[in-house]
């Protein structure tokens, strides 16, 4: 199938503001676009791209006085299949884990796994290792947080969604890669895009979406404790240890953000 994806924000400054956006498909999936998913900024402003240290592409710009759009759309090929389950996948001890997995054991800024270590290990320590436990554990924050787009908070630790028991996707994830960790299994988050494609009305309001990825058998596997059933045309942006890694936008200066929009759309 294709699916069309792309957003639009509409920032206004104050004055010049250096800005660092994280939106481009992530290069795992460069292969499937058809065409480019280049950001525009209107009005056009000198623009350079880096990669970071997980391997997103960023894009660095001087946000003019005054204001600015900043959109992207593209197309994108995918198998229509749903997120593969592997149940029988195990768990590899810590000494055995690859050295590139290890920093997604460690604590991070919104999984504070020093504060959730004991309560993970009451939870889930008697679950089966391996796909088993993680997906004990994505059933758990499923039912124990409440999803309200009202109440967003882009401060909210894991620990502060457990004890909160409400948020969006990023809490949803960020609580279950904290959990993950606690119980030695390597966790990553994720964002990117997200539609409804195959699933039944009605629908809420489009946005990115995060879920995360966990190393089981020598290979990452896909979970998502919001949704916690398979989903179709996940289209990956960004990976890191929590929401810090893959902020969509990073302003360094005052500025309002006045528009957002997020598609994701199957073509025909």
């Amino acid at each position: 199938m294709k699916i069309n994806v792309g957003f639009e924000m509409i920032f206004e400054c104050p004055k010049p503001t250096p800005m660092i956006f994280n939106l481009n498909v992530h290069y795992t999936r460069v292969s499937d676009l058809l065409g480019r998913d280049a950001l525009m900024v209107d009005p056009p402003v000198p623009m350079k791209a880096y990669r970071d240290d997980f391997g997103n592409w960023c894009t660095r710009i001087v946000a003019p006085t005054g204001r600015s759009r900043v959109s992207a759309d593209a197309t994108v090929t995918d198998s229509g299949l749903p997120d593969a389950l592997v149940p029988g996948a195990r768990q590899t001890a810590v000494e055995d884990l690859p050295d590139d997995t290890l920093i997604f054991l460690l604590g991070s800024r919104y999984c504070d796994t020093d504060r959730l270590s004991q309560t993970a290990w009451d939870l889930f320590g008697q679950t089966p290792t391996g796909w088993d436990r993680v997906q004990a554990i994505c059933d758990y924050v499923h039912r124990h947080i409440t999803f309200d787009y009202e109440q967003a908070d882009n401060t909210r630790t894991a620990l502060e969604a457990f004890t909160g028991r409400v948020g969006v996707c990023r809490d949803f994830t960020h609580l279950a890669v904290a959990f993950c960790r606690c119980m030695n299994i390597p966790a990553r988050y994720c964002t990117g895009y997200l539609g409804d494609i195959g699933m039944p009305p009605p629908y809420g309001p489009m946005d990115f979406a995060a879920w995360f990825e966990v190393f089981l058998d020598g290979q990452w596997h896909t979970f998502d404790a919001r949704n916690n059933v398979p989903r179709i045309g996940r289209v990956l942006i960004a990976r890191g240890r929590d929401a810090a890694d893959v902020a969509l936008s990073n302003a360094f200066g005052a500025n309002t953000l006045t528009g957002f929009r997020v598609w994701t759309d199957e073509v025909g």
